[in-house]
């Protein structure tokens, strides 16, 4: 879990994921919606699949990154335990 709280306290990363959410994205596609370089990107996609937020596919020559929801869930289930906040499942 200390590598996804590393992943998500720089702010590109945090956009990258905020992108994401609409759908599935090459590399290139990401870094054209930024001004750092293409290297920079591609190690804080990097970051952010080490961490298991993003998973990423081969499709042809093009890899496409996606959202890793199930770790994104796990991390909201985390926090909503943290908080001590019941979900629907837990008020039955």
């Amino acid at each position: 879990m200390s590598l996804v709280f590393k992943a998500i306290t720089d702010e590109t990363r945090r956009k990258i994921l905020q992108m994401l959410k609409n759908g599935d994205m090459t590399a290139g596609e990401i870094a054209e919606r930024f001004d750092i370089t293409k290297p920079s990107i591609s190690h804080h996609l990097n970051v952010l699949k080490q961490a298991g937020l993003v998973i990423d596919e081969r499709k042809g020559q093009n890899i496409y990154y996606s959202l890793n929801t199930s770790v994104l869930e796990d991390i909201l289930k985390w926090a909503m335990d943290m908080l001590n906040i019941k979900g629907e499942e837990d008020q039955k």
